[in-house]
């Protein structure tokens, strides 16, 4: 079972690391859009206890915040 959570975790961790170097062109309010639909997400699951509904309203929210924070 550890082998397999250890396998799970390195190919989450590559994953990040190739959408992350994706967005290294972006623009800084592609950028905090994204890191705002994030943050969001997490904290809309967090504060609704896994609901779906909760985390794409957080993602939405975030994301929204995130484009507007630029200006």
């Amino acid at each position: 079972m550890n082998i397999i959570i250890r396998m799970v975790l390195k190919t989450v961790a590559v994953c990040m690391l190739i959408v992350l170097a994706g967005c290294a062109g972006t623009t800084p309010q592609g950028r905090n859009t994204a890191i705002g639909a994030g943050v969001g997400a997490v904290g809309g699951n967090i504060l609704t206890g896994g609901s779906a509904v909760g985390t794409v309203g957080g993602a939405v929210v975030g994301g929204v915040i995130g484009h507007e924070s630029t200006k």
